[in-house]
């Protein structure tokens, strides 16, 4: 009998562990003219100046439309990208001026560096609330996303080895919170990503009241926090090694 439940937790085992293990991350679909191409084609429409306009999500309906003709190669709905590019290079007279990229960069951050964090009350998908006044004493990473957006869900996917796993001993606390959407909408999608085994705290902030206090413009947006309630690092966007970076400077504050 003994030998026979020793076996048999053997083979359970496993399929416990296996429920905690991340998921892989999903890709990321890109559609031009109709058609699916690859990142390196996307980065050569850049060079050339012909990326008129991308948007990253697509309606069901799109979706379903998008899996009639390509079948299993389109995933959800959050990963295509859907792109637009001019026949010939984009004109010289071209809105996206470096000076106005510039001008739109500056303005993606209400706190920067060096400035007091705004304490909020954060409510958790799990019904808890959460202060932010209540975590001084430790470093905390507050990230803003939304369901919708596909570079956000990406990044999700790296969190747990590049930024969990590392300081899960350590004073440190990871902030997941949702702008702009319903409970409901966020508390489906969290189902999900826990079942892929993206365990954070997900908080909601469907009127954007603390996003409003921090930023404008695009998500992902990364701010880490000090152990004395002081922004000491910002990022935006999910771009290789942003993680990485957003790791060193946590890894700094710890150390202090």
């Amino acid at each position: 009998m003994k030998k026979l439940i020793y076996f048999a937790l053997l083979l359970i085992t496993p399929l416990f562990y296996a429920q905690t293990k991340v998921a892989k991350k999903p890709e990321r679909v890109i559609i031009a003219n109709n058609e699916i191409i690859t990142m390196q084609q996307l980065e050569e429409y850049g060079k050339e100046g012909r990326i008129k306009s991308m948007s990253n999500g697509v309606s069901e309906e799109k979706r379903n439309e998008f899996a009639k003709k390509f079948g299993d190669k389109i995933g959800d709905k959050e990963f295509i990208s859907l792109v637009e590019i001019y026949d010939i290079a984009k004109p010289e007279n071209s809105s996206s001026t470096p000076e106005k990229i510039a001008k739109k960069e500056n303005l993606e951050y209400l706190l920067n560096v060096n400035d007091k964090a705004k304490y909020f009350t954060l409510k958790l998908v799990d019904g808890k609330e959460l202060k932010l006044s209540d975590l001084k004493g430790k470093v905390v990473l507050v990230n803003f996303w939304a369901t919708w957006c596909a570079p956000c869900l990406q990044e999700f996917y790296d969190v747990p080895e590049k930024i969990l796993e590392p300081f899960k001993n350590d004073n440190f606390v990871f902030l997941a919170i949702s702008s702009g959407e319903a409970e409901k909408i966020v508390a489906k999608k969290v189902i999900k990503l826990k079942s892929d085994g993206l365990n954070f705290n997900y908080g909601i902030d469907a009127d954007r009241k603390i996003w409003n206090d921090y930023a404008t413009n695009s998500i992902p947006k990364n701010f880490v926090i000090d152990q004395n309630g002081v922004v000491k690092f910002t990022a935006t966007g999910n771009a290789e090694g942003n993680l990485d970076n957003i790791a060193t400077e946590i890894k700094k504050l710890l150390a202090k």
